[in-house]
């Protein structure tokens, strides 16, 4: 025990201080090795094959698209975007609370679809149009490979028409644009090698799912039964 407890609590204070301090200051440097550490990049194996290591300077690949991919996005971001130009109309044609809120929420919903699109077309290095000019076609022309889209004659009808001669025309013809998206979709679906992306896969099957839904609400507002989903 210390003869003198006055002047060993100093010492001992003093000690613990200084052993403190000490361990302080080789934090930044334990953290700034942990942070200086090169990652660890693992692939898994295949069934049955051991997991492998790879460099640190390995970069994320995205998976492969193909052609009909790629012009299903072009295709689809025309085809919404004449969705948009439809639902653009509403506010000056139309006081129908109803058919206000579901255009809202079409415009809205197939406007950031769109961006979607271009963002993935974009990372893959794709355009993000479809040529004007495609084996001679002209634009009209070209229109006429998107199903469901409104010809020239029935866009006009729509502009011109006002208060319930719109509220139908617009519903027909809504039901007929999303009709088109379920056609393309399904043609994807249908192409050998095709909608194997996983974020094409399931943007087109929320497309697919979200416009049936849609189709019946339109169907139900024009007084008509909703009718037999075919897949």
């Amino acid at each position: 025990m210390c003869p003198n407890q006055m002047k060993c609590l100093p010492f001992s204070a003093g000690l613990f201080v200084a052993i403190g301090v000490a361990c302080l200051s080789s934090l930044p440097v334990n953290a700034q090795q942990a942070e200086t550490k090169p990652p660890v990049v693992v692939q898994p194996g295949a069934p049955g094959e051991a997991t492998r290591t790879l460099p640190s300077s390995t970069k994320p690949e995205l998976p492969s698209s193909s052609a009909a991919d790629v012009q299903f996005m072009q295709g689809m971001i025309m085809h919404h975007a004449q969705a948009v130009e439809m639902t653009d109309l509403i506010e000056s044609h139309t006081d129908n609370k109803e058919l206000r809120s579901l255009g809202a929420r079409i415009g809205k919903s197939q406007a950031d679809e769109i961006k979607f699109m271009q963002r993935w077309l974009a990372a893959r290095g794709a355009p993000v149009s479809m040529a004007m000019h495609m084996h001679g076609m002209n634009m009209s022309s070209h229109q006429k490979l998107m199903p469901g889209m409104l010809t020239a004659k029935q866009m006009e009808a729509l502009e011109k028409a006002k208060g319930k001669e719109f509220d139908h025309l617009f519903l027909t013809g809504m039901i007929q644009h999303h009709n088109g998206a379920l056609v393309m979709v399904k043609d994807l679906f249908d192409t050998a090698g095709a909608g194997q992306d996983g974020e094409l896969f399931n943007f087109a099957t929320d497309v697919d799912s979200g416009q049936r839904a849609e189709i019946r609400i339109m169907q139900t507002m024009l007084g008509e039964k909703p009718q037999e989903e075919k897949r």
